[in-house]
């Protein structure tokens, strides 16, 4: 493995990390945050609970980055 190549583990943890700490930034529930996605609060609770192993697709990540009002690209920052 290179020295800067991640896995994908590496991403969804830090996706994961990202979308719960916007989500209280923007002082949202996770049912807030299920509503406004279209989403089951277990499932938003799933995405951000790395010992779940919940895995969310690019299309699950789009409405959430609408829903929060941000851009995509805000859950890969490190």
């Amino acid at each position: 493995m290179k020295e800067n190549s991640y896995n994908d583990e590496y991403y969804y943890t830090l996706v994961r990390n990202n979308i719960k700490k916007l989500r209280k930034e923007k002082k949202m529930t996770q049912q807030n945050l299920a509503d406004m996605t279209d989403l089951s609060r277990e499932y938003v609770c799933d995405i951000e609970n790395e010992k779940r192993n919940k895995h969310f697709t690019i299309a699950v990540l789009g409405r959430i980055a609408d829903a929060l009002q941000v851009p995509i690209t805000e859950f890969f920052k490190k």
